[in-house]
């Protein structure tokens, strides 16, 4: 008969509980996994299934209780990490997402917009475009795994019980604002340039004839210009994503301490 002492049984509680709270954090908020079309039920399995293949390889935990106000600061912490590294990837997402929103309102497609399936906001036809797209790529190149990856990495570098991200993680994260919005702005630069020249034109137009009816006539003609621009620029998207993508990883990666 095995007989187990309350010691051992928290022992092996901690052990399961507190790299299930840091993998449940990270897929709850990680592109693709935390999205609202994946059931809450399957993001709780794939923790559990990461956590049973990850805790004979970790090693061992602080002996906490775990009904301790000094475990459920160690549950804070894990929450936090798993956040912190699943919402910096997310920004590389959003970047797509907000350089597509700045391309539709230029192009007089502001009011397209439909509801993300994703997110359950409501965001513009393009945005909802390079967003189905940019999953399909990430997930063709393995993101994914990438990210899973960087995940199992951080336990390594942050083991459980040695605390939250430091003051210098923290104002990485912070600062990585900057970098969503200039990724964004630098994604929407050509095609915004591009149609603030066509809409001087029109401005052209309207003074040298009066008579045209220019809000009519603009509409239609910055919609097809757009499109030809967003058709266009297509072609640097693999750059971009590759740039952006090795940018975020690595942001992942010295959040977790690894850099």
């Amino acid at each position: 008969m095995i007989e187990l002492s309350l010691p051992a049984l928290s022992q092996w509680l901690g052990a399961w509980l507190f790299p299930l709270f840091r993998l449940s954090g990270f897929f709850l908020v990680a592109p693709v996994f935390g999205m609202q079309l994946v059931p809450a039920r399957i993001r709780l399995g794939l923790a559990l299934l990461v956590a049973a293949l990850l805790v004979p390889l970790l090693p061992a935990v602080p002996a906490v209780d775990p009904l301790s106000p000094a475990a459920m600061l160690l549950i804070a912490q894990e929450l936090l990490i798993g956040l912190g590294l699943g919402f910096a990837m997310q920004l590389f997402f959003q970047a797509f997402v907000m350089g597509a929103q700045l391309m539709a309102m230029q192009m007089s497609l502001g009011f397209a917009s439909m509801v993300d399936p994703a997110n359950g906001i409501s965001v513009t036809v393009l945005a909802q475009y390079f967003t189905v797209l940019l999953t399909l790529v990430f997930l063709a190149s393995n993101g994914h795994l990438a990210m899973l990856e960087v995940l199992l990495e951080s336990f390594r570098y942050l083991p459980t019980g040695s605390g939250a991200f430091g003051p210098e993680q923290s104002w990485t994260l912070a600062s990585a604002a900057s970098w969503l919005f200039l990724s964004g702005l630098l994604l929407a630069l050509p095609a915004v340039t591009a149609l603030l020249v066509v809409n001087l034109a029109f401005g052209v137009m309207t003074r040298a004839a009066p008579q045209l009816n220019i809000f009519s006539l603009g509409f239609p003609v910055s919609m097809v210009f757009g499109l030809f621009i967003v058709w266009a620029s297509m072609r640097e998207f693999m750059p971009r994503f590759d740039t952006l993508s090795a940018q975020a990883f690595a942001l992942m990666r010295q959040l977790a301490g690894a850099s």
